[in-house]
């Protein structure tokens, strides 16, 4: 009874006194009032203008503001303000050396001025030089010594072009055929090859296709051909004229007076060996230069070197193979494979046939040739080159010179220890074709 009645007496008293609220009775029990929520200022841009989230700055709307647009999907449009020709304030993302490739695969192409010159060192007997460290090495291009950034020894599989002339003799064509086979023998299971023949002109008989493949080998057996015949020409004489005659008129019109080899003053025209060496070696090269990196891109070539008939000069052809790091090797055969006849053919008689056109490529791509007359030498030739040019020093550096000028840059590759052979490629183009 007393509790109920103390109750009673309280709620009566706070009914009488209009100046005590609940509020100043919590005051006085001694429990503090929670803080009043306080609400985020809107977000408004530089002229003022509210911001709407996922839509950006939104102009006041003008005109008839009757229809509510709180229900609309957002607009596919550009937000206002973006879209324009403005200057780029904020740099874009440029790695660093060497995390190039890295980035590139993400967004960005970045080209950096970045050399790789694979070397290859022989003895005085011929035979590959091991051991070597960076330390051997001293690397200048036009005249300036590169320090020396990236160094290996390790294999890189190799992306191979066979370029097979078809345009030599019967006898020397029959060696070439036999000795096909042994291609496959060469190549490691992790490497590439394509096959090009040419006579009068360049033919592609198969794309890159896996070194131990099933295809390479059927398509080397169909590209087997029979050669020229080996025959003495005869413009005049009493053996120069038509052997057969069908209605009173020459069987070959070839051979006829007025006709291609035939003359009405009775000496005929000789007709012109045609032999498209760089035509052949400059569609090789289009299609080695669609290889990635990491590969080593290779031209071997299986010809005599003769050069006459073709679309494209040695001059064309050279500053492609330089400009996209790809080095021609190849075995030499026919005359220009025979001991002293092989080097007379490299000296050129103006006006006359390119007797060993081949020598020229190799000696300013890198690469290196073999002279095989023999058919097991032939055979040998592809394992020993192929083994040279997959076992090189590689080295890199970084280039003084600007990235893309369109200028030849000298190249000088020396080796610290005397009686060495070195053999790397004088010179590059920059080519913005590859990415580093």
């Amino acid at each position: 009874m007393k509790l109920g009645f103390t109750a009673m007496a309280l709620t009566a008293l706070l009914m009488a006194s209009p100046n005590l609220s609940p509020a100043h009775a919590q005051q006085q029990s001694g429990v503090p009032d929670a803080p009043t929520p306080q609400g985020l200022p809107p977000l408004t841009g530089a002229n003022g203008s509210p911001i709407t989230p996922g839509k950006g700055e939104v102009s006041p709307p003008t005109g008839d503001t009757s229809s509510s647009t709180s229900n609309q999907p957002p607009s596919s449009q550009p937000p206002t303000g973006q879209g324009k020709d403005e200057v780029q304030t904020t740099p874009p993302e440029m790695p660093a050396s060497g995390e190039g490739v890295d980035a590139e695969t993400k967004i960005f192409h970045v080209h950096v001025n970045y050399v790789e010159v694979p070397v290859t060192v022989k003895d005085s007997k011929g035979h590959l030089v091991a051991g070597l460290t960076h330390r051997d090495f001293r690397i200048y291009e036009n005249n300036t010594r590169e320090p020396i950034s990236f160094f290996t020894v390790d294999a890189f599989p190799l992306s191979i072009a066979f370029v097979i002339d078809q345009s030599m003799t019967s006898d020397v064509m029959h060696k070439v055929n036999d000795s096909l086979d042994a291609i496959t023998g060469a190549l490691a299971p992790y490497d590439e090859a394509a096959l090009f023949t040419y006579s009068n002109g360049p033919r592609e008989q198969t794309t890159f296709t896996g070194g131990q493949s099933s295809r390479l080998p059927a398509v080397l057996a169909l590209t087997k051909a029979t050669g020229t015949e080996m025959v003495v020409p005869v413009n005049v004489g009493p053996l120069y004229g038509c052997p057969i005659h069908v209605n009173g008129n020459c069987a070959d019109p070839n051979i006829q007076p007025g006709f291609s080899t035939g003359s009405a003053n009775g000496i005929g025209n000789i007709p012109k060996e045609i032999h498209t060496l760089n035509d052949a070696i400059l569609a090789a090269a289009k299609e080695l230069s669609t290889r990635p990196q990491g590969r080593r891109r290779i031209i071997y070539v299986i010809s005599d070197g003769k050069e006459y008939g073709s679309k494209a000069t040695y001059k064309e052809v050279v500053h492609y193979l330089q400009g996209h790091q790809i080095a021609v090797y190849g075995t030499l055969v026919g005359d220009s494979a025979r001991w002293g006849e092989g080097f007379v053919s490299r000296i050129h008689l103006p006006f006359t046939m390119y007797d060993n056109r081949l020598y020229g490529y190799a000696a300013s791509t890198g690469g290196t040739l073999d002279s095989e007359p023999s058919l097991n030498g032939i055979e040998k030739s592809y394992q020993h080159i192929t083994e040279e040019a997959r076992n090189q020093y590689t080295l890199g550096y970084y280039t003084h010179e600007p990235f893309i000028d369109g200028k030849y840059r000298k190249i000088d590759v020396r080796v610290g220890q005397p009686g060495l052979e070195i053999i790397a490629k004088p010179g590059y183009y920059p080519s913005a074709q590859d990415v580093h």
